[in-house]
């Protein structure tokens, strides 16, 4: 993949798996987790295929509907002069997102919020250099959660599927609203998978309206 890491790196990428198969066994993080390969292709090498092309120079990130970690974790041990900020709305995955920092010594902390909330807190409100979600939802719902978090200049980055240039499509009024350009789609190509995953880059090139986020839940309902 053209990806170079260090052998703490691996290590650290080994100590996340144990700890993700143990806990899912309780808490059915993730589909897959306890057959290495299939995890190593699918959750680990899958979010950090970004770094394979041209990744902007970041200082702060956000991982937003962070679940089990992804993508925000692998980024953070890919990454580790990046702070990385992980939200996520259940208190059991924050928990372990937690335990997961603390044992690989990660540059990051995890948050109990949702993105609605989260963008609402002026400490948190377009102040990140980079904006992250991975099968969290449709683009045109994203954008009302990613770019309020993101400051002008920055970017959102959205891992997806085959679907993504009709989502972006679909997205373009949230788009315009919320400040947001689509600049480019960026293909993740992991060797020896014939998978379609594609990451959306948008930029940020205006401030987000203050009446946005609104209130949690409804951007599920009447997207932009």
């Amino acid at each position: 993949m053209g990806i170079g890491m260090t052998k703490a790196q691996a290590e650290q990428f080994e100590a996340y798996h144990a700890l993700l198969t143990d806990a899912n066994a309780r808490m059915n993080l993730t589909r897959v987790a306890e057959d290495a390969s299939e995890a190593a292709d699918r959750n680990y090498l899958d979010c950090i295929a970004v770094l394979a092309g041209d990744f902007p120079r970041v200082e702060t990130a956000v991982d937003v509907g962070s679940g089990a970690g992804f993508p925000g974790i692998p980024l953070a041990i890919m990454l580790p002069r990046v702070r990385f900020t992980l939200i996520d709305a259940l208190g059991k995955r924050v928990d372990f997102l937690r335990r997961v920092i603390d044992r690989l010594g990660l540059n990051a902390e995890a948050l109990h919020l949702r993105a609605e909330d989260a963008a609402r807190q002026p400490a948190l409100r377009e102040t990140f250099d980079l904006a992250t979600a991975r099968a969290v939802a449709p683009m045109n719902v994203l954008c009302e959660y990613l770019l309020p978090l993101v400051r002008p200049g920055g970017w959102a980055l959205a891992l997806k599927g085959p679907g993504l240039d009709e989502e972006l499509i679909q997205a373009g009024g949230a788009l315009r609203l919320l400040g947001g350009e689509a600049r480019r789609v960026q293909p993740l190509a992991i060797p020896g998978r014939d998978w379609d995953h594609r990451a959306a880059w948008i930029a940020k090139t205006a401030p987000t309206p203050d009446k946005y986020p609104r209130r949690p839940g409804v951007a599920e309902k009447k997207p932009l």
